[in-house]
């Protein structure tokens, strides 16, 4: 089964968009209509967890740590961190390699930065 992503609220959707555009089967769900604005990080967690997608997000300075809190009472199909030093043309190209190259199991209760490809 491939990965699927969900995108946290302050991930730029042309990234998501991007990424659909190159490989239309990838399976990137936005956060619009699904994370209401000011979502709480546990929050977010627990909607991507109990779709089982992995988080896509830019929340490099809180995120970990409510990760780990996260981690004590559930599972996680796991984050992806990208940084500010990434692009959207970077950040598409990440999210393709770890689609195309990444398991679940990989992923699966683990915290990544997106890779520069």
């Amino acid at each position: 089964m491939n990965i699927r992503f969900q995108a946290d609220a302050n991930l730029d959707p042309d990234i998501a968009r991007g990424v659909q555009l190159r490989e239309p089967s990838i399976d990137f769900r936005p956060a619009r209509g699904v994370l209401a604005d000011g979502t709480l990080d546990p929050e977010v967690l627990r909607i991507a967890a109990a779709d089982g997608r992995v988080l896509v997000t830019r929340d490099v300075r809180t995120m970990r740590g409510h990760f780990e809190e996260f981690l004590k009472s559930s599972d996680s199909p796991g984050i992806l961190l990208i940084s500010n030093g990434h692009s959207t043309g970077t950040a598409i190209d990440g999210l393709l390699y770890v689609w195309l190259t990444w398991t679940e199991d990989q992923l699966r209760n683990q915290i990544h930065f997106l890779p520069r490809i």
